[in-house]
């Protein structure tokens, strides 16, 4: 077992990456300040509502009117942004890859490593993870899979399953590792960078004996869960050879919770359906987007800004920042529009579903805890413009605002000034026209929504039972509860996460149980 104090993730290019145990006063304050300050920003908006309808309530009114219209123009932005996704899905869904990478030079130098992180996952979570890395349209004398299990998951529930495991796809990849490992690293925490960073470390002995250049190797890290469509390790091959630089880059599939869509629960299914359409939203500003669960990256690049942070919960994202920033701004995303499919929520009840969704969300929204990383980050980096540096940084913050505020602000704001403006702001000609105004901008951006339910009748897998379009209809009508659980089960987790940090009572990794009531 590895005793060496992790929490400096490595000297990349004469810069050590922040660590948020930091044991320097000047960066403790600087990370409790930005831990601070998202949540506080939050609840200000809101105490700010109550007493501006108390005492402006016109001015709240106002401010409500102009907000409404803002969000009503970005929906139909929104809208214009999720159709051209959804067509650069179906035109990549078109393309024979393997064929296209066939034509490239050089490209049987390219290896792929896999690595599917498991904790207590059973296999009939695992196996069919493998099993869609099996069927890759890709030689699998290019692969490498690594299986790496935790070592507090007990002993005789790691061996059985790692031994499987082994017997079934051992011989199926060029090289298929299983790995544990070891609870309690000095300067780790319990999350999922820690455990994939071992693996890493693990293949890249393998890779050192065999001799293979370290530009040729492109890593992928899925959830034990994620399948990825059959071309996709092609079309990500062929982004890689077309890139000019293609080790300063990070290359982000489309996630998409499919796999058990029609298990879970209607609530459930249409906020991964919203979080699937977002995620295409954002492909298609790759300049805006970091990466999000799957994704692949440059084995040399990995190697170079030494692994993923071993202390923080948001490994997925944090890894691009940490990237950007050790290689001085000089790193982006290139978004690849194929899907790779993993597991909705589920449980054994309709309750016990939704605490779950409403946890995973809380651990996206712990995301929140990057913030600071990325400021200390930019504070002693010498090479980033100032003014890309400011606007990456008021990106980040407004994102995690507007996630944790914008839904209360719309459905609850415009009721402020009637209910505490008092006789006043009641008989005003802008309370009379309040209602019908914010009502007006509301169905415009309801556009969106529409949008949105059609489109879901295009990318979600029918029903296994309900027979051509009544499963369409089904989740057309499921729509319908959006407006219902956009707070519960989108904002409440977000202030949730960020009340937390700001009150320094840091979360640790919760992994989301997964389970297959029909195995599908």
């Amino acid at each position: 077992m590895e005793t060496k104090d992790q929490n400096i993730s490595g000297e990349v290019n004469g810069y050590n990456f922040p660590s948020p145990r930091t044991t320097n006063a000047r960066d403790f304050y600087i990370q409790r300040a930005f831990e601070i300050l998202p949540g506080f920003l939050t609840w200000l908006t809101f105490i700010a509502a109550v007493a501006l309808a108390f005492h402006r309530p016109i001015w709240l009114a106002i401010f409500v009117i102009i907000f409404d219209l803002f969000w009503t123009i970005k929906a139909i932005f929104i809208a214009a942004h999720l159709i051209s996704g959804y067509f650069e899905h179906k035109k990549c869904l078109a393309v024979d890859w393997f064929l296209e990478t066939q034509k490239k030079k050089n490209w049987r130098d390219i290896y792929h490593i896999v690595i599917l992180p498991t904790y207590n996952e059973g296999l009939e979570i695992i196996r069919p993870s493998v099993e869609a890395l099996v069927n890759s349209k890709y030689p699998k004398d290019k692969m490498m899979v690594v299986v790496t299990f935790e070592e507090r998951a007990g002993e005789e529930s790691v061996n059985w399953r790692r031994d499987a495991l082994q017997r079934e796809f051992g011989d199926k990849f060029f090289v298929f590792l299983t790995t544990v490992h070891p609870d309690g690293i000095i300067g780790e925490a319990r999350v999922k960078g820690a455990n994939i960073t071992w693996a890493t470390k693990k293949i890249k002995q393998i890779i050192d004996e065999k001799k293979i250049k370290y530009e040729n190797v492109i890593i992928s890290t899925f959830d034990c869960d994620s399948r990825p469509h059959p071309q996709y390790l092609a079309a990500l091959t062929c982004a890689y050879l077309d890139n000019p630089a293609p080790t300063r880059s990070s290359y982000q599939p489309l996630p998409m919770f499919f796999n058990n869509i029609w298990e879970t629960t209607s609530i459930s299914r249409v906020i991964i359906t919203g979080s699937a359409f977002w995620n295409m939203i954002q492909a298609i500003r790759p300049e805006r987007i970091v990466t999000y669960t799957s994704h692949s990256m440059s084995f040399k690049a990995i190697v170079e800004v030494n692994y993923w942070p071993v202390d923080m919960i948001s490994d997925d994202s944090i890894i691009f920042w940490k990237c950007f920033i050790c290689f001085g701004g000089n790193y982006n995303i290139k978004p690849i529009f194929l899907p790779i499919y993993m597991d909705a929520v589920e449980a054994e009840t309709v309750w016990q579903t939704l605490i779950n969704q409403y946890k995973q969300y809380r651990r996206w929204a712990y995301g929140v805890e990057n913030t600071a990383i990325i400021v200390r980050g930019f504070l002693k980096d010498k090479k980033i413009p100032l003014k890309e540096k400011i606007i990456r940084v008021a990106s980040e913050i407004y994102g995690r605002h507007s996630w944790a505020t914008s839904s209360v602000i719309i459905a609850g704001f415009g009721w402020l000034p009637f209910i505490f403006g008092g006789t006043e702001f009641k008989d005003s000609v802008l309370a009379f026209n309040l209602p019908t105004t914010l009502r007006s901008l509301m169905l415009v951006a309801m556009l969106g929504l529409f949008v949105s339910a059609s489109l879901s009748v295009l990318i979600v897998p029918p029903h296994p039972k309900l027979k051509g379009k009544w499963s369409h209809v089904r989740l057309m009508f499921e729509w319908l509860l959006l407006p219902l659980v956009a707070i519960p089960m989108g904002t409440l987790p977000a202030i949730d996460a960020q009340t937390r940090l700001m009150l320094g009572k840091h979360m640790e990794f919760w992994v989301t149980p997964k389970m297959r009531k029909n195995n599908l």
